[in-house]
């Protein structure tokens, strides 16, 4: 049993279920872990990211912001944000030493994105990441 590296959870586990159309992962430090390609979530957007888990209502008032695009903050908790901008949007799932960042288009129903990364989260938390 090999050991999954963090952009087999991007392209599998996420993106590859046909339900995330861009993914990446993040430490709670801002640094990118892994990402699809040509899609860059920088340090700065990290950081802020994963410290909106601990105070959600900055979600609320700022918005979320990835790879340079901002969506308007329709869930914020410790644990999850999801974001709408036009026909797509984002959910992205704290877990203890990352966050998981769910991209998905006009495509993909935003709760089979949510639930995608929403599993994913619960299953590296089980494992301690």
């Amino acid at each position: 049993h090999r050991e999954m590296s963090w952009q087999d959870y991007v392209d599998k586990q996420l993106v590859g279920t046909g339900h995330v159309s861009k993914a990446a992962i993040v430490g709670l430090d801002g640094t990118t872990w892994a990402a699809s390609g040509g899609f860059a979530v920088s340090q700065a957007e990290g950081k802020t990211l994963a410290a909106a888990f601990n105070d959600p209502s900055t979600a609320f008032s700022s918005g979320v912001h990835v790879a340079g695009v901002k969506y308007m903050t329709i869930k914020a908790d410790n644990r999850s944000l999801y974001g709408k901008k036009g026909p797509g949007g984002c959910a992205c799932v704290k877990t203890n030493q990352a966050v998981l960042i769910g991209v998905y288009d006009e495509t993909i129903q935003p709760g089979q994105c949510a639930t995608v990364v929403e599993r994913l989260g619960d299953y590296l938390i089980e494992n301690n990441y």
